[in-house]
């Protein structure tokens, strides 16, 4: 009897070592690649998580996205609606060499039923029109008022009723009827199908309007930064850039 509860234990010991042994030789669980942050242009807020969703986004006005880099946010890539703040940015060594991977064109907007009878640039000068438009340090305000000066309608900036920290504000505020016509990128509009008039402007009037992407200089994940910007200029991210109406870059 003594002797059978001994076998038992013996065996019982074998089977549990050989148990440890082939869990300690079980493959160790997969890391997850790291999740990067990406600060980018207001106008880029539907088609970036197309291209890729698994990165954090923080949308909003290119100048107000180079403020919280310099301030010292921790992000790992920047997107601009324009080259003069990563440029700017690169030119302080707080983040690497942009390339672009996109470009752009504005139009105007009105309201879908078009209160206003806006129907070309011009009818902006009549008295009592209120515009909205991104305010001028914005890309998008930049490029505007560089429309306006080109087609000699500066005087027109005298109807803004407000200056909007980025596009996808100046497209709510045309949208919700708070101003008869505003400047948008063309990309815009498809956020809004069916609620606006858009009204196209002269080619020889639109502004070089490029966009460029940089890994920040306090990036902790710079090989998932690059890869990301690699994904942009891919095939595929340029074919899902185009579908969203962007142009290629030259």
């Amino acid at each position: 009897m003594r002797r059978t509860a001994a076998v038992a234990l013996v065996l019982f010991a074998v089977a549990l070592v050989a148990g440890c042994s082939g869990r300690s030789k079980s493959k160790p669980a997969r890391a997850q690649p790291a999740r990067i942050t990406v600060l980018a242009a207001a106008s880029l807020t539907d088609v970036f998580p197309r291209i890729d969703s698994h990165p954090r986004y923080s949308f909003a006005g290119s100048d107000e996205l180079a403020l919280q880099i310099r301030q010292g946010a921790p992000a790992d890539v920047f997107a601009a609606a324009s080259p003069k703040y990563p440029d700017a940015l690169h030119a302080k060594g707080l983040e690497g060499k942009p390339v672009v991977f996109a470009r752009n064109r504005l139009v105007l907007i009105a309201p879908g039923s078009n209160p206003a009878h806006i129907h070309s640039l011009f009818d902006l000068r009549r008295p009592g029109i209120k515009l909205v438009v991104a305010a001028p340090e914005v890309p998008a305000g930049s490029y505007t008022r560089k429309v306006l000066q080109k087609l000699g309608l500066s005087s027109v900036l005298s109807h803004v009723v407000s200056d909007e920290p980025d596009v996808r504000a100046v497209l709510t505020k045309v949208v919700l009827g708070e101003a008869d016509a505003g400047f948008v990128y063309v990309t815009d509009t498809d956020a809004a199908p069916g609620k606006l008039t858009v009204i196209p402007i002269p080619k020889r009037a639109q502004p070089e309007q490029a966009y460029e992407v940089a890994v920040i200089g306090g990036s902790s994940h710079r090989a998932q930064a690059r890869r990301f910007i690699r994904e942009l200029l891919s095939a595929r991210g340029q074919r899902l850039l185009r579908a969203a109406r962007f142009l290629p870059p030259r």
